[in-house]
């Protein structure tokens, strides 16, 4: 028996806004990595390492609600919970694998994003880190706050880092990511309610309009890089 709560009329819309996150954030990492290129800033590709990794989350929970919503199994819908029945444990087990891994490399994309930037991080230090995510993500799989809660206090970091790094810079899209990541902040503040009525909906729409600024930041990088001069041949 699996529990998903979301209203029945926003089932496959949710699908939609993760595959849109999915696209956005590997086009990140497509821009960091050219950054990194040009410009061998380490900084920039540890962000677009770690954005990847949360699209990889992403696509895992875009396959196992794929399933999920579209299986053939006998399946009942009660009130804001779908309840489905399966006969053979090991579909049941792919659910549970594929929103654990969902959770796992959230968490671990979100860690890279504040930590790696930082300064260099002792073994010892990414070891105990390491397992305290997976312990935090395989216990999200029965107390879901939890990985909400913890991803919460990433993104505030997140957050408060780049703001530190806008103080210093004053960059345009300094400033959107810090929107972005702030409304991130908010869309899971929320979910960690998604039991209440249709929250659940309105943290997966403040998450898209984070996106959308991840989006803008994107469209401004190939706006800058056209209007740069090409050398010739």
């Amino acid at each position: 028996m699996k529990l998903v709560f979301t209203p029945d009329w926003f089932l496959g819309f949710d699908v939609g806004i993760e595959l849109f996150s999915f696209i956005i954030l590997s086009l990140l990492l497509f821009y960091t990595i050219r950054t990194y290129k040009l410009t061998k800033n380490k900084k920039a590709l540890y962000l677009g390492i770690g954005f990847f990794l949360v699209a990889l989350a992403e696509l895992a929970s875009i396959l196992t609600k794929s399933i999920l919503y579209y299986d053939t199994t006998i399946t009942r819908q009660v009130g804001q919970m779908i309840i489905t029945y399966h006969v053979v444990k090991s579909v049941d087990f792919l659910y549970e694998a594929g929103f654990f891994f969902e959770k796992l490399l959230t968490l671990f994309g979100f860690y890279i994003i504040y930590r790696f930037p930082l300064k260099k991080v002792a073994t010892s230090d990414l070891v105990l880190t390491s397992l305290f995510i997976v312990i935090s993500a395989f216990l999200g799989q029965f107390f879901y706050f939890v990985f909400h809660i913890i991803t919460l206090v990433l993104l505030v970091l997140i957050t408060t880092n780049f703001l530190k790094i806008y103080d210093k810079n004053k960059l345009k899209n300094t400033l959107i990511l810090i929107w972005g990541f702030s409304l991130l902040t908010l869309s899971h503040i929320i979910f960690a309610f998604s039991k209440v009525k249709s929250a659940y909906v309105i943290a997966e729409i403040i998450q898209l309009i984070s996106y959308l600024a991840f989006l803008i930041v994107i469209i401004m990088i190939a706006k800058k890089e056209n209007a740069k001069p090409r050398k010739p041949k």
